[in-house]
């Protein structure tokens, strides 16, 4: 690691370089004086050529700012086949961004593709910074091609590995990268400093351009293809075609541990993730510490994070790094071959083969259900007991009637029907102008406030599926948002339902982090579940058990408009989410502050 001092019309400051991450390339720097007189005891550095490789330190209180300098097609070659995709700079995956906590972020996105983008910066809170947030049409109008739009928030009071992706159509598929928000200085880690830390983004890769896939698909009425392939920091491996070379390698010294944050980037698979012969020993989960726990393999979900540590306590070699599918649906059709990565033994000769991990069985519910269990926070919380709203809320799969008049083509669902998702029966519709933006300036008509607090009807969600496809699948289409109370202290029951397929669902929680209390298999009972309201883990993205439950609780003290979906993109794209608006409380650290004055016009 070295420092580096910048000294500048605005003061001094540090820039510290990160060689063993990946990624790593040394932009060129240029320093620039404050925008304000209220920033005059900040120090900056606009990084001119790729925004994400340095993280700026100063005595106290400092901003980092850069420019992302588009968003561009970039050509690839992968699996024997050329196309272009679009990217960040023309990477894939995309920069790294670095930070510390409670950093000032200020990014400049320029969209030079024909596509519409935003950028989410999955994990970050916002806390009063929801115009930053990024989904499309919830929080802003898309930046469309030739516009560019800036990003400026605060990662108020967090830490750990976090994430962006274009949150716009499927451009997630290969518009993504990490974000790494590091412990304010002199804080150490709360477990012993490892050797080095290696980012592993795991992702979905397919031959076909994405959006032609998207677009095909919705058409159709039915499911998309399954991916080409599985990645590892965007190298899918040598189980597949003309990917001997094309492998993602980390040297490791025998004796030393090292750090991996694990971020799974993929569009539409939950992945078990697992390294031949070594253990995994989870450390922080959704960029919050938790106790440490020892397994051999873990299940992340996309839009999931975890830090794993792994000592190279074995014989010196060529270990396998292994990404397969967890099968949770029973219909629902895979890419069954593994991405593979080398954890690669210094002095291991160049000939050695690797020794293949062992996965669980693709459909191992007890694997992904023993993991969990061992998630605890690092420390006591004591979560509220008192609760001033409860919502009971049911996610799954639906089948409605198709009226198109060429069913082959559009009516491809059972009975020919179209599949679509909902929560509560109500399959969430984009409108036309940002959410956020309609509500902040009180225009009528594009949404409404009266999203249910429980499902239409209680029966047996998990087994208890209608026979009569698609007349008794229906879901409501409607653009319907639930309105809290600033301050309020929320119980969520997330029910999962066998209408068409009992699944996992990884639900993300835009602009909150919330406890997850409680889980099991079957209907949610309130008489039997058994809560743990001392140490549950704090989340964003929760694993909704195939045909079971799970129970979450959070604080609505984040004035705004926040969205809440299954990260398995198909399943939001039939319109499994919804929208939470929280009101404001008093003054201004409790309000919703004024639009940045270049917000996106849709």
């Amino acid at each position: 690691m070295r420092l580096h001092k910048i000294r500048g019309q605005c003061g001094i400051g540090f820039l510290r370089e990160r060689a063993s991450l990946p990624f790593y390339l040394k932009p060129s720097l240029l320093l620039t004086p404050p925008e304000n007189d209220q920033l005059n005891h900040l120090v900056y550095a606009v990084v001119e050529y790729d925004i994400f490789y340095l993280q700026c330190e100063a005595y106290s209180t400092w901003k980092y700012q850069g420019r992302i300098n588009q968003v561009q097609t970039q050509r690839v070659s992968k699996l024997c086949n050329s196309k272009d995709i679009v990217t960040i700079n023309g990477m894939y995956p995309g920069p790294v961004v670095y930070a510390q906590e409670d950093d000032r972020i200020i990014v400049k996105v320029t969209n030079k593709t024909p596509f519409n983008v935003t950028i989410h910066w999955h994990g970050i809170r916002q806390r009063l910074s929801c115009w930053y947030d990024g989904p499309s049409l919830i929080t802003q109008c898309p930046i469309q091609s030739g516009q560019s739009f800036t990003y400026n928030f605060s990662v108020v009071k967090q830490k750990g590995t976090f994430f962006w992706h274009a949150h716009v159509s499927w451009l997630r598929g290969t518009v993504h990268g990490a974000m790494i928000v590091y412990p304010k200085t002199g804080v150490p880690y709360p477990f012993k400093f490892p050797y080095q830390e290696h980012i592993i983004i795991l992702g979905e890769y397919w031959l076909q351009d994405l959006q032609q896939i998207e677009h095909a698909t919705l058409a159709s009425g039915g499911a998309p293809p399954t991916a080409d392939a599985y990645t590892i920091n965007g190298y899918p491996g040598p189980n597949y075609n003309c990917s001997t070379n094309d492998v993602y390698k980390i040297d490791v010294i025998p004796g030393k541990t090292y750090l991996l944050r694990l971020i799974n980037a993929g569009l539409n698979t939950e992945n078990f993730f697992a390294i031949a012969n070594h253990n995994l020993t989870i450390v922080e989960a959704d960029a919050e510490y938790t106790k440490p726990f020892t397994t051999d393999t873990v299940m992340i979900g996309p839009g999931q994070t975890l830090n794993v540590l792994v000592s190279a306590d074995q014989p010196v070699g060529k270990y396998s790094m292994a990404v397969a599918p967890y099968k949770s649906g029973r219909i629902v059709k895979y890419q069954n071959l593994s991405a593979i990565a080398c954890f690669n033994y210094i002095g291991a000769a160049s000939d050695s083969l690797y020794l293949p991990a062992k996965l669980p069985k693709l459909d191992d519910k007890l694997a992904v259900k023993t993991v969990m269990d061992g998630l605890r926070s690092l420390n006591q919380v004591n979560v509220f007991k008192e609760i001033d709203k409860n919502l009971f809320i049911t996610i799954g799969l639906n089948v409605q009637k198709c009226h198109s008049k060429t069913p082959k083509q559009n009516c491809q669902a059972m009975q020919n029907g179209v599949l679509a998702a909902s929560m509560n029966n109500v399959s969430f519709v984009h409108p036309n102008i940002s959410i956020l933006e309609a509500y902040y300036k009180k225009i009528k008509g594009s949404y409404t406030e009266d999203f249910p607090d429980t499902p239409p009807k209680f029966y047996d969600f998990v087994n208890g599926a209608p026979n009569n496809i698609p007349h008794d699948t229906q879901s409501l289409n409607g653009t319907r948002t639930k309105v809290l109370k600033y301050g309020s202290r929320v119980q969520l029951i997330l029910q999962d339902t066998g209408t068409v397929n009992i699944e996992n669902h990884p639900m993300h929680f835009h602009g909150h982090s919330f406890y997850v209390v409680g889980y099991g298999i079957g209907n949610y009972n309130p008489l039997t579940a058994q809560f743990n309201l001392v140490d549950p883990p704090y989340m964003n993205t929760i694993g909704v058990p195939v045909g079971g439950w799970a129970a979450i609780r959070f604080v609505a003290d984040n004035p705004g408009v926040w969205y809440m979906h299954c990260h398995i993109d198909i399943h939001q794209s039939w319109g499994l989410g919804m929208v939470f608006i929280v009101n404001n409380g008093k003054g201004e650290l409790e309000s919703l502050p004024h639009p940045p004055p270049d917000l996106p016009q849709c």
